[in-house]
């Protein structure tokens, strides 16, 4: 071949490498081709950050490298391909920003950020004493009065701080297969997790005949025990799996409605909590990888164990959700009646017995301790008083979560049976380990579940589910279907065609770059609501360069341009400003700056 050819197909290979963009199937948007974990050349006088996300995130990841890039940074992403690599490369400090993100399930704002932020929270890399007191005065504090407390603490950790750098609030979506699923009886709410025990068929007759087969991406569970666990492999399991005391409507508001108690009742001080239970509740257990009646009835004892070891954070090796249930002083069985017309529901002359037999067909003829000797239609209760350790009416909210379900105090008890403080992961076997649920020589199921559903199996396919047999049998909340699958697929694009396919009924969660092809699909429907899910970058605080320099994490902060993401997403995204965006109107906002980022950059140079 003469040189001169040899030259020109060089040159047409350039420019065919120099116009590469990728484009997703549904919107021909362009963004800049993903280099992975390559380097990008480095300019020498410019601040390396390493980026670290997850490749379901990487059109974000890309819009990021692109900013900061524009603003004078080298940049690395750090592509992991699934949470639990995404998880392992944080633990070991590999990053400089990591993408991360929130969803108050619980619908308060102290959700928001105690976890995340507070000194020991259970998600916490930070230790800041303005904002643990920030956070500790306004969970005390009237909503109205703790708008203020909150902008006061936004301030400090984005724009004095820069601890963390929003990007935007996400709605929240599903989209279901509309000619197998009835629509109205599939919920999207707010806060809380898909309800499986409302989902039906439009054929009713299949209910038990097929299964119902929802999706999620993360096929590893963190643990079903309850406490133990606060992330997307387990949050719609676990509260399908365990009952709570109370529970949250479709639009963040606290409810008995398909709970443990049939009412609830604050009393006068906001300290004290009454719950009355109910009594036709049976935990599930597996046998032969079905579910049966365990014959064990769900009880007050149950409750005060549970929560006694939701508050306690050396309750369990590896606790996760201590932090949310600390505000837990005391639970008891109230066993004196009087005691209940002794004192009154808060701001009201109502007293705690009345608010408890609202709308019962039965009043209150006795209180009993023995779960087993309960009686609703004998008007024989059990009564659960709980105390705060100072008056904190979103305690309420927290025991809607999933970490406060109600396990059994005799099955938890017969398997922990280690030292806590001397557990050995390679011999000791907890309650709600995966493993003990995964197919293989490992199984061997010892679940025992108080909620709709429980977990028979898995295995890398799928987890199964299947109805319990003892769950509020004859009333409405009674589950519609027997049998639940959860497929594992790892990306969107997947669980789409899965969807269309047939291959699954639902898919929650849906990114909004996928509605315009739901909507398409005349066999589809498409949910959506705003949501509390916060997407931000979170600042290693440990062993890099931004963990001691302020101007550095603050040039990254203003580098960040929330328009570029709502325009990639055709604006269903919202801006936000941190965790508590979604639920506490502050009035900060955050905004591009690129004759800040240079001052920082100027500052943090000039440190060196």
């Amino acid at each position: 071949m003469k040189k001169r050819n040899i030259l020109l197909l060089l040159l047409t290979f350039v420019l065919i490498l120099s116009g590469c963009t990728v484009q997703t199937k549904d919107e021909g948007q362009s963004t800049p081709a993903p280099d992975n974990n390559a380097e990008q050349p480095a300019n020498t006088t410019a601040p390396t950050i390493e980026v670290l996300g997850m490749s379901a995130n990487e059109a974000d990841l890309n819009i990021i490298r692109d900013q900061l890039t524009k603003n004078g940074f080298n940049v690395k992403l750090n592509i992991q391909p699934d949470y639990g690599s995404f998880k392992s490369q944080q633990d070991a400090g590999n990053y400089d920003v990591s993408m991360s993100s929130w969803t108050t399930v619980t619908g308060n704002p102290d959700y928001a950020v105690r976890s995340l932020f507070t000194t020991g929270g259970d998600y916490s890399i930070m230790s800041d004493e303005e904002v643990d007191q920030l956070i500790n005065q306004a969970s005390t504090q009237s909503p109205e009065d703790a708008v203020e407390t909150y902008k006061q603490l936004e301030q400090v950790l984005v724009e004095s701080k820069a601890y963390i750098a929003p990007l935007y609030i996400s709605l929240k979506s599903q989209a279901l297969n509309k000619d197998v699923l009835n629509p109205e009886s599939v919920r999207l709410s707010k806060s809380r997790s898909l309800p499986w025990e409302d989902i039906d068929f439009n054929d009713t007759s299949k209910r038990d005949q097929e299964p119902l087969i929802l999706s999620q991406t993360i096929p590893t569970l963190t643990s079903l025990d309850p406490i133990k666990g606060n992330d997307g492999s387990i949050n719609i399991i676990n509260t399908n799996m365990n009952v709570r005391l109370i529970n949250l409507t479709d639009d963040d508001k606290i409810t008995s409605e398909g709970s443990l108690s049939y009412n609830h009742s604050i009393a006068e001080g906001n300290s004290d909590y009454y719950f009355i239970l109910r009594d036709d509740i049976n935990f599930a257990k597996v046998e032969d990888k079905l579910a049966v009646d365990s014959g064990e009835r769900v009880g007050a004892d149950d409750v005060v164990f549970s929560m006694n070891r939701a508050k306690n954070k050396d309750s369990v090796p590896d606790h996760r959700t201590y932090t949310l249930h600390e505000h837990i002083q005391d639970v008891e069985v109230v066993e004196d009646l009087a005691s209940l017309d002794a004192v009154n529901v808060a701001g009201s002359d109502e007293t705690v017995r009345q608010a408890l037999e609202n709308g019962l067909d039965t009043p209150i003829a006795s209180l009993v301790t023995d779960k087993n000797q309960a009686s609703t239609k004998d008007g024989k209760y059990q009564v659960i008083k709980l105390t705060t350790t100072e008056p904190f009416p979103q305690v309420l909210n927290y025991l809607a979560h999933q970490s406060a379900g109600i396990v059994s105090k005799k099955q938890v008890e017969s398997i922990n049976t280690y030292d806590v403080a001397k557990f050995d992961v390679n011999k000791d076997i907890p309650y709600g380990d995966q493993n003990t649920v995964t197919e293989g020589d490992q199984y061997n199921n010892t679940l025992y579940a108080s909620g709709p559903y429980i977990l028979s199996y898995k295995n890398d396919y799928e987890a199964v589910f299947y109805k319990n047999p003892g769950y509020m049998t004859g009333t409405d909340h009674e589950p519609n279907i027997n049998q639940v699958k959860v497929r594992f697929i790892q990306d969107a694009d997947s669980t789409l065609a899965a969807l269309r396919s047939g291959e699954i009924h639902l898919f929650y969660s849906v990114p909004e770059t996928k509605y315009d092809v739901v909507r398409s699909d005349s066999k589809l429907e498409l949910q959506t609501v705003q949501s509390n899910a916060v997407a931000y970058l979170l600042f290693n605080t440990a062993n890099r360069d931004v963990a001691k320099s302020e101007d550095l994490r603050k040039a990254v902060l203003h580098s960040i341009n929330q328009d570029e993401f709502l325009a990639y997403y055709k604006n269903n995204k919202e801006k936000a400003y941190s965790t508590l965006s979604p639920l506490v109107n502050t009035g900060n906002e955050l905004k591009a700056d690129p004759a800040k980022v240079k001052e920082f950059l100027a500052n943090y140079q000039n440190s060196k």
